[in-house]
């Protein structure tokens, strides 16, 4: 009998993952009685002085056994059922926040980076860098990496790490490197970035907006992070580069490399122009726009979603001035922007819908979830402020496996995890810090990573490969990033 070929075992979708997700959160609504909880009014502000939040008294919480409990199969008038859940929660909330403001924010932010992708400036930009820095070779992989950090951090580089592995490898090749160090470079570079960011729209904003703290706030210690965490990446990475350089053999990627070389082509070759440097400039003023706007005029997702529109249109113009492409084109820009983050917009709203089937995250109104909150709490009652933080990294990190959606994970997990951080006595920011280092520096291992799998694609780089380079690399980032919640409970980071 002829052997059979087996077909690799692939990861399910992360919709398949929330279905089941869902599901388990129907059982529980008819299993797991509801509850609430009292909430504990701030004490009066001083004159000038930022209001505060109202908390969880974690004394107050109350079983609500007369309530009605379980999620019908299907769901009339508006009503919250199993089949159900996905329309109610994309439609729930308003435009402050989650589902719908975030939604429209995720969709319009997209939108905007699609029309500046489009015009490939940033692309032509880098290009640019990497011809100046062809007499300094020394420089090349710290600027790379420094910039694709950033990229990450400013604006949630991701997906846009597939294309330039493609511009890069040939000229990572040529310099002596290999595909692996094309992703280090690129890929994981910016989910370093992402991980650490101080201002990323996609994660710290999201998520800072759910745990009802302000935007922005906090960001002292997380750019000290992001220094900290990207100079660890430049010199790991200098140092495997360096060590490939001396002996190319000892890459784990040699063999498809060598086939790459002998079929290089030079197909980079710079572009960068006039236009390219005012709609950089362009971009940039507009950053620094949203950062006045949120730290000075309080701007929130209605605000923030508004303005990068603004600059995704200002960009198109001056694209259509330009003669850089045309008016139908910056429109297809936006499309495939928008259409790119679709799936992240949708998960948004599924998982809002999935808290809807066990009750809604009010902590005043009975439900599931504060009932799961309350026992996870207990769970973690009396255990040191610093393992309770540890915990929580931990625990974003393995829910990363799962859903590998920045916004997605954040709308999942953050009203659970923000008024859990009240309970064990942690601030939300801390909360916020334990989600977004366990939510980016995991994208640089797990398979579920659309975008991690497009890179290795196009650098021909097998996952099962990739895993046995980056794993040690994998525990050092875990380790820092634990290290910096520790820093973070230490120092009762607000």
């Amino acid at each position: 009998m002829a052997n059979q070929v087996r077909q690799p075992v692939s990861m399910p979708d992360a919709f398949i993952i929330l279905f089941f997700v869902m599901i388990l959160a129907a059982i529980a609504s008819h299993l797991v009685p509801a509850g609430s909880f009292t909430m504990l009014e701030p004490a009066p502000a001083a004159e000038g002085a930022a209001k505060l939040k109202s908390k969880i008294d974690p004394n107050s919480f109350t079983l609500h056994h007369d309530a009605e409990q379980g999620a019908p199969l299907f769901a009339e008038g508006g009503g919250i059922g199993f089949f159900n859940y996905a329309f109610e929660g994309l439609v729930s909330g308003d435009k402050w926040g989650s589902a719908v403001g975030v939604i429209a924010f995720i969709l319009l932010t997209g939108g905007a980076f699609g029309i500046i992708m489009k015009t490939g400036a940033i692309h032509n930009g880098i290009l640019a860098l990497i011809d100046k820095t062809k007499r300094m070779e020394f420089l090349f992989i710290p600027l790379m990496f420094g910039l694709f950090s950033l990229g990450g951090a400013v604006f949630g580089m991701g997906e846009e790490a597939i294309a330039f592995c493609i511009v890069l490898l040939p000229l990572m090749l040529a310099l002596g490197y290999d595909a692996i160090t094309t992703v280090l470079v690129t890929y994981v570079a910016t989910q370093i970035g992402f991980a650490t960011s101080w201002m990323n729209p996609f994660n710290v904003a999201i998520a800072q907006g759910i745990a009802e703290i302000p935007l922005l706030s906090g960001s002292d210690l997380r750019i000290a992070m992001w220094v900290v965490f990207t100079l660890f990446g430049i010199i790991f990475t200098m140092r495997y580069a360096a060590k490939i350089k001396a002996n190319p053999e000892l890459s784990l990627s040699f063999a498809s490399d060598q086939k790459l070389r002998s079929e290089q082509s030079d197909s980079a070759k710079n572009q960068y122009n006039g236009l390219d440097s005012i709609i950089l400039l362009a971009f940039f003023a507009g950053l620094v726009w949203i950062i006045w706007g949120v730290t000075v005029r309080q701007y929130y997702i209605p605000e923030i979603a508004s303005q990068f529109f603004t600059i995704g249109v200002v960009i198109a113009i001056i694209a259509v001035i330009g003669k850089r492409f045309s008016m139908n084109d910056a429109a297809d820009g936006f499309k495939h922007g928008a259409a790119e983050l679709l799936p992240a917009a949708l998960i948004v709203g599924m998982a809002k819908g999935i808290v809807l089937l066990l009750g809604g995250d009010s902590p005043e109104s009975p439900s599931v979830l504060n009932t799961l909150l309350y026992y996870s709490g207990q769970a973690l009652d009396g255990l040191p402020a610093y393992l309770s933080a540890w915990l929580m990294l931990v625990i974003q990190s393995v829910i990363n496996f799962f859903v590998a959606s920045g916004s997605g994970q954040a709308a999942l997990t953050m009203p659970l995890i923000a008024p859990l951080a009240d309970l064990v006595g942690l601030s939300r920011q801390i909360a916020v810090l334990a989600f977004q280092l366990g939510d980016g520096l995991t994208n640089c291992i797990i398979p579920t990573s659309a975008a991690l799998i497009g890179c290795l694609g196009v650098v021909r780089v097998d996952w099962t490969v990739w895993l046995r380079f980056v794993w040690k690399l994998q525990l050092c980032l875990f380790a820092l990033a634990s290290a910096f919640m520790f820093i973070a409970v230490a120092i009762a980071y607000q």
